[in-house]
């Protein structure tokens, strides 16, 4: 059957809850779209974006052309991520900063079901398929582990962040926030959304002009990424797809540790804005926290994160024919 408004407003909405995922340091989007039930569509989606598609356009017209790349489903998808990034990152960047363990535990939450849900989808468990979340797991551990370097200046570098930072948001269990926060770019990331939006409000020319450009260079180095990647892993999804589920699972489970909402600071930093900021931290018992642990109301979260995606994957079980 064909897919009605009502269902591309629900892609939409999944591409909101895919954006707010990837706005937060330790959350994929990935995530999110694999366990709301669109990510292999995605993947293949992204795929069919070829140069081809000028050709189709000129032969059959625009309407073939755009059926071909599943159209209506990408530009609802995006569309959703696109405001959810614009409108949540004044909002993601002040709960970082002021309620930083009721944000985490509402996502750790969320990221501990999700781990649930896709070991669910291994069809057969093997050797093979243990050894690689037993690897996965420590390698995506030890990248929580990793220290930030020091924040871009460089456009070239920024193409870079944008390439790199791509692949992980797509990638269930990898965070692209995260991966902007490793190479010092999640700074410049967020300042760069939210100048964007404050030189059109206020009509400030040059810092419209000036997060435009770090806007179109971090666009660009994604575009780049996705891409490339997508097609390694839409190969991978088709030809191997419990080693890929198996793969996923693990990366889920070693991020848990950047997300664990309870921290003991081991090193800061100055930012660009002469903000006292975590370098470096570890995770700690609650009761070892210093200060309000709010346990209860983030326990309370966490199960609320939990609950949540029992309800993106009950979505996620109505995929109507495209």
């Amino acid at each position: 059957m064909q897919r009605r408004f009502i269902d591309y407003l629900t892609i939409g909405l999944k591409g909101i809850a895919m954006g707010a995922a990837d706005v937060v340091p330790g959350v994929s989007g990935g995530t999110i779209a694999f366990i709301s039930g669109i990510y292999e569509e995605l993947i293949d989606s992204i795929d069919n974006l070829k140069l081809s598609i000028f050709k189709t356009w000129k032969n059959k017209g625009f309407k073939a052309a755009w059926n071909s790349i599943n159209g209506w489903f990408l530009l609802s998808l995006f569309s959703g991520i696109a405001i959810s990034i614009f409108s949540l990152a004044k909002v993601i960047k002040w709960l970082l900063a002021n309620k930083p363990v009721l944000l985490w535990a509402f996502f750790f939450g969320l990221v501990l079901a999700s781990i649930i849900y896709i070991a669910k989808q291994i069809a057969q468990w093997n050797t093979q398929v243990i050894s690689s979340i037993i690897i996965t797991s420590i390698i995506s551990y030890y990248i929580t582990l990793a220290e930030p370097f020091a924040s871009p200046d460089s456009n070239l570098y920024l193409l870079f962040c944008g390439f790199v930072a791509i692949i992980a948001m797509i990638l269930p269990g990898v965070s692209g926030a995260f991966i902007l926060l490793i190479l010092g770019a999640y700074q410049t990331a967020i300042d760069t959304i939210n100048n964007l939006l404050e030189g059109i409000t206020t009509g400030n020319f040059d810092q419209f002009k000036d997060a435009f450009i770090k806007f179109t260079v971090i666009g660009l180095g994604a575009i780049i990424g996705l891409k490339v990647f997508s097609k390694a892993l839409n190969w991978m999804f088709k030809n191997h797809k419990n080693l890929t589920l198996a793969i996923l699972t693990g990366f889920m489970i070693g991020s848990l540790n950047k997300i664990w909402p309870w921290k003991k600071v081991l090193t800061t930093r100055v930012d660009s804005h002469g903000e006292l900021v975590t370098l470096t931290d570890k995770s700690i018992s609650p009761f070892n926290y210093q200060g309000d642990n709010q346990l209860i109301i983030a326990l309370g979260l966490m199960i609320f994160g939990f609950l949540t995606i029992l309800v993106l994957e009950k979505l996620g079980t109505k995929k109507p024919k495209h």
